[in-house]
């Protein structure tokens, strides 16, 4: 992340959406959740795919920034797992990852992915992202 972007106040509880990030980088994901909290969202952090898939089971979430790299399992294989979790209503998935060649951005919309971005991504294209999915998904 390198902009600051000002945020608007928070939305209340009832419309506040619910976030996954999944993402072994404990200091990115807690910068991400920061500005997405900022945003407006309720955010969950996991730092491994098996745990992730076990909140995402036992939570219904809105949308799921997703990294590719984890010590359990691929973040492909995690994007597969929550299309079938949640199957047949959509959840949008981000994946942001440093893994930038056009062959890792084709595996991860091949597994299922509906944005991918690169890191480092501003913030402010970060939540024009979020935001994009969130509103297309209420669409």
């Amino acid at each position: 992340m390198v902009d600051n972007m000002r945020y608007g106040a928070e939305g209340s509880a009832e419309t506040r959406t619910r976030i996954l990030i999944v993402d072994d980088n404990v200091a990115l994901a807690m910068q991400v959740q920061s500005h997405l909290k900022r945003a407006g969202h309720d955010v969950h952090v996991e730092h491994k795919g098996k745990p992730a898939l076990i909140y995402a089971a036992d939570h219904q979430m809105d949308l799921v920034v997703l990294d590719l790299g984890f010590p359990d399992m691929s973040g492909y294989e995690i994007c597969v797992e929550l299309r079938r979790i949640y199957y047949p209503w959509k959840l949008p998935v981000v994946m942001l990852t440093g893994m930038s060649r056009p062959k890792d951005q084709l595996l991860g919309f091949s597994h299922g992915a509906d944005a991918y971005l690169t890191k480092p991504v501003t913030t402010s294209e970060l939540i024009n992202t979020v935001d994009s999915m969130l509103t297309r998904e209420r669409a």
